[in-house]
């Protein structure tokens, strides 16, 4: 774990960066500067092209991790490469030839309401921009050289909108322009993860097939309804709303998910290296120690998660205070999504774990099969409850999806991620919910949520430390005790 634990250090330190970055442009530029309308189009827009993402890439950024340890000579490597690189094509050239021939029918089908439909082409072309990104940001990651590529990935973009959404409020660029201009972030991102992604390696390209073509193929062709699962878990509900209530609703339904998002972020940053560790693991057959990295993911984020999310719970309201405009309405959402994210946190690299095993194909029918019960659930959820309507069917369909890839993990491989450490963990997030929910300073929200937010940390990290839930942390908190000569 020490690679991880190094790697993760920096990379939850960027990525919360670049979340902050996130959070002053989500919580308080676009409130401020865009209309609800467009807010709830920019979302719309952003949730469609990640959505059709994973059909963009065919799958090339997960097989790219999964099959480069098994290249063993530099012309394998080579080869493989290469095809990763043509492979995504396959797909792209059909999509854009039918997308422009039925551009017209595409966009009323999408957008119900025509203030949009003048942007739908923009889903394309930020969608490509997405996949090739992601293959280039896996070319980096089986090289162990995540951090700077999470740079990349998590700030870039995030500082090319807020300089936009300045420039909107300066009348140098119009709101409409804005949505337009989003694209270019996207294509400036993707340029420089390919940039640095030759810097670490530069491509031969060749038409040669690697001997293990068919078995990549194979291999892209299902994770696509894997990646698309998971991107329609989180961003399908965001392209339903409008269809049954206005943009502007779209807009509170997509800020409640950006900050219940922020429970993932330690996930998102500790499992940009331990991806590819776990491939090579079981690559190489070693079972105990996917094992022990299961363990040891699993109880880690657990910890970091809770203490994440109990400090959004425990000052989502003072939170809302402090929000230009509206928003509250988000508030139960929050909740729900918050839930939703918790657990997908608690199960550490379980999806690396089935997506790297000769089972992967079971993920097909599970994927499909869940996809159909989230659009049936926000069907029947969202005329009747709006968008908390669709954050319940979220949370459902998460707690389903999860809970089989959990039994099939354990009934399969016999590897199991959680331990008596786990109910302790529970334990002590329970306690620590129930003694702070209903307690608020009568202060200005800004302070009473730093004030809370310090309580909550000092009494949460000393509960996990006294009952040593997670070693690796103890073992990074002596450390750091021990530098400031306080042990």
């Amino acid at each position: 774990m020490g690679i991880v634990l190094r790697q993760s250090a920096s990379n939850v330190v960027i990525t919360y960066f670049g979340f902050g970055i996130g959070a002053i442009n989500a919580m308080f530029l676009y409130t401020t500067f865009l209309s609800k309308t467009n807010y709830g189009i920019v979302s719309f827009l952003l949730s469609a092209a990640n959505i059709l993402m994973p059909i963009m890439a065919l799958g090339a950024h997960n097989s790219l991790i999964r099959f480069f340890a098994y290249c063993k000579s530099e012309e394998q490597r080579e080869r493989f490469m290469s095809f990763m690189l043509w492979l995504p094509l396959l797909l792209i050239i059909p999509i854009c030839c039918v997308g422009y021939v039925f551009y017209d029918e595409i966009a009323s089908l999408l957008a119900k309401k025509p203030e949009a439909r003048h942007y739908m082409w923009l889903i394309a072309v930020i969608g490509f921009c997405m996949a090739y990104f992601e293959i280039f940001y896996a070319w980096v990651k089986v090289h162990m050289k995540s951090v700077f590529g999470n740079l990349i990935s998590e700030v870039l973009v995030r500082i090319l909108v807020t300089l936009m959404l300045i420039a909107v409020h300066l009348g140098v660029m119009r709101q409409e322009m804005f949505i337009y201009c989003l694209a270019a972030a996207y294509a400036l991102q993707l340029l420089a993860m390919m940039a640095y992604a030759f810097k670490i390696r530069m491509p031969k390209l060749t038409l040669l097939l690697p001997d293990n073509a068919k078995e990549v193929l194979t291999y892209s062709m299902f994770i696509i309804v894997s990646g698309s699962v998971a991107t329609l878990l989180l961003d399908f509900d965001k392209v339903m709303i409008p269809f049954y209530t206005k943009w502007d609703d779209n807009a509170v339904y997509s800020l409640a998910i950006f900050i219940a998002t922020v429970i993932a972020v330690p996930s998102r940053a500790m499992l940009q290296i331990i991806y590819p560790i776990t491939a090579r693991l079981m690559s190489e057959q070693k079972m105990d120690e996917v094992d022990d990295l299961y363990k040891k993911s699993a109880i880690t984020l657990q910890v970091f998660g809770g203490l994440i999310m109990l400090g959004i719970f425990l000052n989502i309201h003072q939170m809302y205070l402090i929000i230009p405009g509206n928003y509250a309405g988000g508030t139960m959402a929050v909740f729900l999504i918050g839930l939703s994210k918790f657990y997908d946190v608690i199960l550490g690299n379980n999806n690396a774990i089935i997506l790297n095993t000769k089972y992967y194909r079971w993920a097909l029918f599970l994927g499909v099969l869940t996809v159909f019960v989230m659009i049936g659930l926000n069907m029947l959820l969202i005329p009747l409850y709006y968008i908390n309507g669709s954050a319940l069917a979220t949370l459902i369909t998460v707690f389903m999806y999860n809970s089989v890839k959990l039994y099939f993990v354990v009934r399969k491989l016999g590897l199991y991620p959680f331990t008596i450490n786990t109910l302790k963990s529970f334990g002590i997030i329970s306690v620590t919910f129930l003694a702070f929910y209903f307690w608020e300073f009568p202060f200005h929200p800004i302070l009473n949520i730093a004030l809370k937010s310090i309580l909550i940390t000092v009494v949460y990290v000393f509960a996990n430390y006294k009952f040593s839930i997670s070693s690796e942390i103890n073992a990074v908190i002596d450390q750091s005790l021990s530098k400031l000569k306080l042990r």
